[in-house]
């Protein structure tokens, strides 16, 4: 079955990373967008940790020193990797306008979204897991920042349009529960944390169902003053 999924990414199974050397030695047509789409195809096989950009220069055919013309060093294209996995994320959250029901749109982008980390185990890694976007040893790239900024900032709206009539706290407290509910289901079907004796009966179906029909109660201003002008009634009688 055809999902925005399949339709948006790139062939990068093992197979297919590029192995034959280039017809030059040294030059490449466009070699950033080759290192990128190489490096993709590197991670998915062994992960990011084990990416060595002499090899990739290796498969394209080129000079050891080339990447590093695009390139400042090895953290610097796996910024660049991840923050085209954003956009890929970006351009699948937007798929889902077809939708014409909000929740529709978000329950399709939840699944896009598992079905990203379920295919793409390492550069969903890559994009959540590492350190990229940490400041524990540098700080973040600034495209990558971006990137990640407005793959989540169309998440929330996905979510606000589910929302009755919510205020930014509301959006924000409602976004960071939903991600996080999909965000630690994806790693513990990706580390084979889900046992026999946890799921029980359930397909892989079953579960994804009960991971996304979580509802979630937002409380807005215009709520909240409701609450506080029955409190004061109750307490005048």
């Amino acid at each position: 079955m055809l999902t925005a999924l399949t339709l948006l990414t790139h062939d990068v199974s093992c197979v297919n990373i590029p192995g034959m050397k280039a017809e030059s030695s040294y030059h490449h047509p466009d070699l950033r967008t080759a290192l990128v789409k190489a490096a993709t195809a590197a991670i998915e096989c062994s992960g990011y940790e084990t990416l060595s950009l002499r090899e990739l220069a290796e498969s394209l055919g080129v000079s050891r020193a080339a990447p590093y013309r695009h390139f400042a060093d090895r953290r610097a294209l796996l910024a660049a990797v991840a923050a085209d996995g954003f956009d890929r994320l970006t351009a699948i959250y937007n798929a889902t306008a077809e939708q014409t029901i909000p929740q529709a749109r978000l329950a399709a982008a939840g699944r896009a979204y598992l079905a990203f980390a379920a295919e793409r185990p390492q550069l969903f890694r890559l994009m959540f897991v590492s350190d990229l976007l940490g400041q524990s040893t540098a700080p973040p790239d600034p495209a990558l920042i971006k990137s990640a900024s407005e793959a989540y900032v169309v998440f929330e709206r996905l979510v606000a349009a589910t929302l009755d009539d919510p205020d930014d706290r509301a959006i924000k407290a409602a976004a960071i529960a939903i991600m996080s509910t999909s965000y630690g289901f994806a790693l513990l079907r990706m580390n084979d944390r889900l046992r026999p004796f946890m799921y029980g009966p359930l397909t892989q179906g079953d579960l994804i169902n009960a991971v996304l029909s979580i509802k979630l109660v937002a409380k807005t201003k215009a709520a909240e003053r409701n609450v506080r002008r029955k409190t004061r009634t109750l307490k005048r009688r």
